[in-house]
């Protein structure tokens, strides 16, 4: 079975998913392959293929990329590019499109996306936070089971969430942690500008992101919230813009509930990157900068070098992710495993 999907949105995390599909072997999957058959990007289809072929900070594409007549073709696989603002004017339907993959980050609405769908997209799944309203936030390894055939409005969270939910997890559940705080150290973005710039209601974001360490705001722990409930209100957090490209980590500091120390810590999330969370949790003893995890499919890797305990219960943690590339293979994840429940709930249908 192939499923066939469209990416709204083709930056950073949407370039991300389709070399994702090629590198990792999504495409060509046999039991549940996901195939691109349409991009909707407001930049010209040049330029598409041009940033497609070569990447600053992944490499070259592992195909052949062409353009030709409104379409990207990746060897021989054809893709329907549209340049189209309004996405209640993309005609979905005509292409079967059994989930678009909305990556554009200008809109998080359960009102927005329901154009997409009433256009004939079956499914959307948002790569970032959405309102409350969406039928499931999911983080990979941690509540996929939730999600259902009659679901059609889903987010893949952050990649934050994504990166730090495995590990309050595992210490919630091995030790009981009481409260807690973060920070995420996050690498430059797209809306920053290269010199200082009058392009952002954030004045902070107005800056150089080549020369500061700049302030963001951030709803992690809001995500946090709604995937953990059980840990509602016990955190805050915050997060830093720096000047490199890729990869980013999140210092965590947490109280548990027992007594506890470093080297347990360490034991018992190194054993946790074996199992459901092996591929998505990650643990290393080695000293890393952070050009070590780029292009890691991981979405998080503790490093067991700098944790800490103080007074037997205050835990201090460091933990790396490739902001881009580990969401990006999180969100494919996502969608084959949506993808698949919903084709077994057809299969058994048609059986009965």
């Amino acid at each position: 079975m192939t499923y066939r999907v469209a990416i709204n949105g083709y930056g950073r995390i949407g370039q991300c998913v389709l070399r994702a599909l090629y590198e990792n072997g999504y495409r060509q999957n046999p039991a549940h392959g996901i195939e691109v058959v349409a991009i909707n990007e407001l930049a010209n289809i040049e330029t598409l293929a041009y940033l497609t072929r070569y990447d600053t900070t992944h490499g070259r594409f592992p195909s052949v990329v062409t353009a030709e007549d409104n379409h990207l073709f990746i060897g021989d696989d054809r893709i329907r590019v549209f340049n189209e603002p309004d996405p209640g004017k993309i005609n979905w339907k005509d292409l079967s499109i059994d989930l678009l993959l909305e990556c554009s980050g200008s809109f998080n609405d359960r009102a927005t996306a329901e154009l997409h769908i009433e256009r004939g997209a079956s499914r959307l799944l948002f790569s970032q936070p959405a309102k409350v309203d969406v039928d499931a936030t999911i983080v990979y390894g941690i509540n996929e089971e939730q999600l259902t055939s009659m679901h059609r409005i889903v987010s893949s969270a952050s990649c934050t969430t994504n990166c730090i939910v495995p590990v309050l997890k595992t210490l919630n559940d091995s030790l009981g942690i009481e409260y807690g705080t973060m920070t995420t150290i996050h690498s430059a973005m797209n809306d920053q500008p290269v010199i200082d710039a009058y392009h952002q209601n954030d004045l902070r974001l107005t800056r150089s992101a080549l020369h500061s360490i700049i302030p963001v705001d951030t709803g992690l722990a809001k995500g946090i919230n709604r995937l953990l409930p059980e840990l509602k209100g016990r955190f805050k957090a915050s997060a830093v813009r720096v000047p490199t490209i890729n990869v980013s980590c999140i210092d965590l500091t947490v109280q548990v509930s027992r007594d506890t120390t470093a080297a347990e810590i360490n034991r018992i999330l190194q054993q946790t990157t074996f199992g459901r969370l092996e591929g998505i949790l990650g643990f290393t003893n080695e000293p890393h900068a952070s050009v070590d995890f780029n292009h890691d499919a991981r979405s998080c890797i503790v490093d067991g070098t700098q944790t800490q305990v103080s007074a037997n219960r205050l835990v201090r943690m460091l933990c790396w992710f490739d902001n881009e590339w580990a969401f990006a293979n999180r969100m494919l994840d996502v969608a084959g495993y949506w993808l698949d429940k919903v084709q077994n709930t057809l299969n058994s249908a048609k059986i009965s």
